[in-house]
């Protein structure tokens, strides 16, 4: 812990290179990924500050839209689209996920039933060929494609598509070669950057 809180001391002393953000956000991108620590969007992407809005849950589990009951993914995906504005969103999903890992291989989870219901929003269980296989390839990249899939039910998401406002995109990060691939539709394949 102690140097994260000598970075955190030495990060204030440069007032000069953040004054700039008291004026307000305006990214161009909503980021959901996964909370591993693994997986820093900044890193991936060479973001700055005020580029990336994110939105990290468990497993980049995107829930179902609200019909009665807010959710803060929600409200994060609806302020994204519709205050700030922005024209892209990236799912990434990433090598060796626990959560979906835990989804393809039905873990038991009753030892952490917050997690175990969170992953049930997580659409139905990921495929994969090898559920063995501990970087889950195929299931994370299929949970990823239902989780845009999901996207596309929220309101703002649906109307922001419709006006050719917005655009959905899928990637999947390796986390042990720093490999990123996306999502291609005309070939139903992630394929490199």
């Amino acid at each position: 812990m102690q140097p994260l809180i000598d970075n955190a001391r030495s990060f204030g002393q440069r007032p000069e290179e953040f004054a700039g953000f008291a004026a307000g956000q305006s990214p161009d991108v909503l980021f959901i990924t996964c909370s591993d620590s693994r997986v820093v969007p900044a890193l991936i992407t060479g973001a700055r500050p005020g580029e990336l809005f994110e939105l990290r849950t468990a497993g980049n589990v995107v829930p179902p839209y609200p019909a009665r009951r807010p959710t803060g993914e929600a409200a994060t995906i609806e302020y994204a689209v519709e205050v700030l504005g922005v024209g892209d969103i990236v799912v990434c999903g990433h090598s060796h996920c626990g959560a979906v890992g835990a989804m393809v291989r039905g873990d038991d989870l009753t030892a952490v039933p917050a997690v175990r219901d969170w992953l049930a929003y997580g659409a139905d269980r990921p495929t994969c060929a090898d559920p063995a296989d501990p970087a889950v390839a195929e299931a994370v990249q299929n949970h990823v494609l239902a989780q845009i899939l999901r996207l596309r039910s929220y309101p703002c998401v649906e109307q922001g598509l419709a006006a050719g406002r917005l655009r959905l995109h899928g990637w999947y990060y390796e986390v042990h070669t720093g490999a990123v691939r996306q999502h291609r539709a005309d070939t139903d394949t992630f394929e490199a950057l």
